[in-house]
């Protein structure tokens, strides 16, 4: 599969990825998880962002759409956090 600049993991990854963080993303509490219109806008500031390469953030390494799923979460980008 080829490398996917600035794509989610819905876009670029292989299916049983997708499946898998998708089934982890399901599993989130919901007292531990934040509102969907906070975690698009996350999404969407993480689709602007160098760093993300196939649903990847290469700051910290993890899935964005997981890392965006959580309440307390923040962008892993010392420098520039983005959300």
């Amino acid at each position: 599969m080829e490398e996917c600049k600035r794509c989610l993991l819905l876009e670029s990854a292989r299916e049983d990825v997708f499946a898998s963080v998708q089934e982890h993303l399901q599993k989130i509490p919901e007292s531990k998880k934040a509102p969907e219109a906070l975690y698009r806008q996350r999404l969407a500031l993480c689709l602007e962002c160098e760093h993300l390469v196939s649903g990847t953030c290469l700051k910290c390494g993890c899935y964005v759409e997981l890392r965006a799923a959580f309440w307390g979460q923040k962008c892993p980008d010392a420098k520039q956090k983005k959300w």
